[in-house]
């Protein structure tokens, strides 16, 4: 059997998710993080962290690149676009083996919907200009994976939440708010679906947009309200979305209100989601106090 040899940009939380859960599927893994620290950190678990900030070529990622069978993405694109685009194309294309891209995206590329739903038919409606980037980015991976002639796999994520980054975090750090905006819904998704999603989808190397989204899109105030009560913490006071202290970041968030269907994650990679809402995922994270 030829060997399947793993490449990933941007190894952080999610993406590290994916590689530690399917590390029995690869004869080698290899990616890239922004320090030397972590670098070290990774590579001692046996995953071959190299740096790479984005800026500029190296000539060992170029090398893992060209032995590469499957690409996982897991980087923003900045100003320029897609660093890993930028600098390592030629390097991608030339790869002799590489039969499958998975791009890890945002469901941030479907703008304002007004609350209605949308699936991976949905049209983008980015306003934002990180939005755009994201889809300029989408279409330049799917531009490469048309011109290799290998599938490309758009997994556009829902707010991502998991052990060490969760509600109960904010609680405990005391920064949990119940912010009100009348009708304003979320999806959320753990980074244990996200996990199964990525590996189910190299595994079939699958095409195409994916929603990586929870079951059960939900107003931010009630997943707070819901882990205060589990962990016992006093009801919080409801702030307006008027007159909440935001940052710009925070505050863009809440424009665009939409409800995310994930219908392909079952339908065309078999995934069922281990966490189907936020209920579920936090009273797992509480019970087994993975929450920190």
């Amino acid at each position: 059997m030829a060997p399947r040899n793993l490449f990933v940009f941007g190894l952080g939380y999610s993406a590290t998710a994916f590689v530690r859960r399917s590390a029995g599927d690869w004869d080698s893994i290899a990616g890239t993080v922004r320090s030397a620290e972590k670098a070290a950190a990774l590579t001692a678990e046996g995953i071959e962290a190299l740096v790479f900030d984005g800026e500029r070529p190296d000539a060992l990622v170029a090398a893992r690149l060209r032995a590469a069978t499957h690409l996982v993405l897991s980087i923003a694109p900045g100003e320029d676009g897609d660093p890993a685009l930028l600098h390592f194309r030629d390097d991608m294309l030339a790869a002799p083996s590489l039969a499958w891209i998975g791009y890890l995206s945002t469901v941030g590329v479907y703008g304002d919907q007004g609350g209605g739903w949308v699936d991976e038919a949905t049209a983008p409606n980015a306003v934002s200009e990180r939005a755009r980037r994201r889809v300029e980015a989408e279409a330049a991976w799917q531009a490469l994976g048309a011109e290799k002639g290998i599938p490309v796999a758009l997994l556009r994520l829902a707010g991502i939440y998991g052990p060490g980054r969760n509600t109960f975090v904010n609680l405990a750090d005391g920064t949990a708010r119940r912010i009100v905006k009348p009708g304003q819904v979320f999806n959320r998704i753990h980074v244990d679906d996200i996990a199964a999603v990525i590996q189910a989808a190299a595994e079939r190397q699958a095409s195409g947009v994916f929603n990586v989204a929870d079951n059960e899109p939900a107003p931010p105030q009630d997943v707070v309200a819901f882990a205060a009560a589990l962990a016992g913490y006093p009801p919080l006071p409801d702030i307006p979305f008027e007159t909440a202290q935001l940052s710009p970041m925070a505050r863009s968030f809440y424009a665009d209100n939409k409800r995310i269907a994930n219908g392909r994650l079952a339908r065309d990679l078999g995934v069922t989601l281990r966490y189907p809402t936020y209920r579920d995922a936090l009273t797992a994270l509480w019970a087994d106090g993975s929450w920190r």
